[in-house]
């Protein structure tokens, strides 16, 4: 076996060494492209964890006041409180006025490239914080400079809708009055009406509207003046829904799907006996049936009305001085009650409860 001489040994590690030193750049761009790139990523993920908190706190925020009005400054001020307070390895983080965009989801869309229309009432907000030239300035790299490249431009985008409700489950508030479409129609967020004793309806300004009303069994339809109080006081009961279902007015025992018309039996006038839980609701919101036909076969307490939607609404007052002179006085207004029961498609425009909306939701 033939022997290497010394001098083709060191002349074996001197190619190695130029080979070494050749790949040297190559290997240490390659370890700055992967040691900068894992902490973009780290920078990334706390920016989008930033965003989404920022973005469904200010959501909630545009739940409208009973009277339909919505506080657009509160709502940036709490994207800028929540993205500070989740991204805090920038003091004093920035977040610019035109990176909160505020609107309502355009269902059409919502499952696409959203679109944020300018009408109505107010249900998205999209969120983007940033890391570059316009806010925070950009993050600073490690290695990257040896190429010359000192930072890079990170930025995220999150947005949250409220979600629209179309599911009644026990303890869901309720008002048992029925309200006829038409007027329920004809009014805007803030409006005013009057349900009296006698079977009448006025406006705010005391004029008679057309149409009846009355009290109407959600639940058996022998429905006593004390499951009246019950659930006024204290919201739709399972038992309420194994009598719907039982009777076949609705199709399961676990919930009323707002999307779904049913019939429900009528009871004239207005008991005495609701009256104090009717005035602990003064202030307080009500999910009411709505109606859009009467069943003109019976009369009286046999009355079937043909409810086709809920709506939500305020109490805002009520009198007790005879059948003349006994009113609820209630007014077209908006809630958020997480018993409700989103719809799961977003893009789902009819059998909404109106006004109602339950937790929000990030859309990505």
């Amino acid at each position: 076996m033939k022997r290497r001489t010394p001098s083709q040994r060191n002349s074996r590690r001197g190619a190695t060494a130029v080979l070494v030193t050749f790949l040297m750049v190559p290997m240490l761009a390659m370890t700055s492209f992967a040691v900068d790139y894992g902490y973009l990523l780290v920078v990334q993920t706390d920016l989008q964890r930033a965003a989404d908190a920022a973005a469904i706190a200010a959501v909630q925020d545009l739940i409208p006041a009973a009277d339909g009005t919505q506080d657009l400054a509160a709502v940036r001020a709490r994207v800028r409180e929540y993205a500070a307070l989740n991204y805090p390895d920038v003091t004093s983080f920035q977040v610019l006025d035109a990176d909160i965009q505020i609107g309502r989801y355009d269902p059409a869309t919502i499952y696409s490239n959203i679109t944020l229309l300018e009408t109505g009432v107010l249900d998205t907000v999209q969120v983007t914080l940033r890391r570059d030239a316009l806010a925070n300035s950009p993050v600073a790299l490690f290695f990257a400079p040896i190429l010359g490249i000192k930072t890079s431009a990170v930025t995220a985008t999150a947005t949250a809708v409220l979600q629209k409700a179309n599911i009644l489950k026990p303890g869901t508030p309720i008002l048992p009055f029925s309200v006829p479409l038409d007027v329920w129609n004809s009014k805007n967020p803030g409006e005013t009406w009057s349900i009296y004793g006698d079977g009448k309806l006025t406006d705010s300004a005391g004029a008679t509207i057309p149409g009846n009303w009355g009290t109407i069994d959600i639940g058996s339809t022998s429905n006593s003046t004390s499951d009246l109080v019950d659930q006024i006081s204290n919201g739709l009961r399972q038992s309420d829904l194994d009598e719907l279902a039982d009777d076949g007015r609705i199709p399961s025992n676990t919930q009323i799907d707002g999307s779904q018309p049913m019939w429900a039996q009528a009871d004239t006038g207005l008991s005495s006996g609701i009256k104090s839980a009717v005035k602990a609701t003064h202030g307080e919101t009500r999910l009411v049936p709505i109606y859009d036909a009467l069943d003109g076969n019976l009369t009286g307490n046999n009355t079937e009305f043909h409810v086709v939607g809920w709506g939500v609404v305020e109490v805002v007052t009520s009198n007790w001085k005879g059948a003349h002179n006994t009113y609820v006085t209630i007014m077209k207004s908006y809630m958020y009650n997480s018993v409700l029961v989103p719809t799961s498609d977003l893009s789902v425009t009819t059998g909404l409860i109106e006004g109602a909306y339950t937790s929000p939701a990030l859309i990505k």
